[in-house]
């Protein structure tokens, strides 16, 4: 089963995004007009080197930060704020300690002052394996639980998009793998259209159609790559040769673009890696 991309118009459209920060030190050039498209039921994922931006692109993306020029359109209209069609996880789950699972659920339907749908709501708790945690509190909770009930609140009131800020990045690898194969599942069955920012290029080539690599900051699209295998992406899929040299090749783009700036910035050769042995 392959992605639903299509020749439709984008879902999201990132138009010349550039972000500045103002800082003591002076002004900091994020990213310099970025522009992508990700297109309905499609997973895309954002990789590069640390401090290119990805978390301030994604971020724009939510409408949780403004952008210094540029836009994104969600349906062809511009996002100025946070949108109830957009969901987002977070690097860390974010769950209120004072509050049971459920109450963490409930907590973005307080706010907006609507009633949960309990039905969907159980149904993704049963299909994260939190069915019956419901009066459990965060501490008792290990890391993965944590971040399944973030996904669960994520999806809640059923966004169009769902934006993925290095979830599973603070879990161990077995957690992780699951944690992968359960968003790919949940995908299938919805077709939420997906971003993910994540800095494990296997990560992204299992749960992607598409893999966009931005440069060092100034963060910009450096490069794109289709990711053609089929789903569900099995052990099988992600042990092949192709597979393999798909992430090598996303890896030497990222290390040799990094080598490069390094000369650029010291005038110097970067230094050698050790001779293997």
């Amino acid at each position: 089963m392959m992605s639903a991309a299509t020749t439709r118009a984008p879902k999201l459209q990132v138009r010349n995004a550039t972000k500045i920060y103002n800082t003591r030190s002076g002004d900091l050039l994020a990213i310099d007009r970025c522009s992508l498209d990700v297109q309905a039921g499609e997973i895309v994922s954002i990789v590069g080197p640390s401090g290119c931006g990805k978390t301030t692109l994604l971020w724009s993306m939510s409408g949780l930060h403004g952008l210094t020029s540029g836009n994104v359109l969600l349906d062809g209209r511009a996002i100025t704020g946070p949108n109830p069609e957009i969901g987002m996880v977070f690097q860390e789950a974010n769950l209120l300690p004072w509050r049971n699972l459920a109450a963490n659920i409930n907590f973005p339907f307080e706010i907006k002052g609507t009633r949960p749908d309990r039905i969907w709501i159980d149904e993704l708790l049963g299909r994260v394996g939190l069915e019956g945690f419901g009066g459990r509190f965060p501490r008792e909770l290990s890391g993965g639980m944590q971040q399944r009930a973030a996904l669960v609140r994520a999806l809640s009131f059923k966004p169009s998009v769902l934006l993925m800020d290095e979830p599973f990045g603070a879990l161990d690898a077995f957690t992780r793998e699951e944690m992968n194969g359960l968003v790919e599942e949940i995908w299938l069955d919805t077709q939420t259209t997906i971003v993910l920012i994540t800095h494990s290029i296997e990560e992204a080539i299992f749960l992607s159609d598409r893999i966009i690599v931005m440069s060092p900051r100034p963060g910009r699209v450096a490069s794109v790559h289709e990711v053609p295998f089929a789903r569900p992406r099995t052990l099988e899929i992600m042990s092949t040769k192709e597979v393999f040299d798909l992430t090598n090749i996303i890896k030497m783009e990222i290390v040799g673009e990094q080598q490069s700036r390094y000369r650029q910035v010291s005038g110097a050769e970067a230094p050698a890696r050790p001779a293997r042995t």
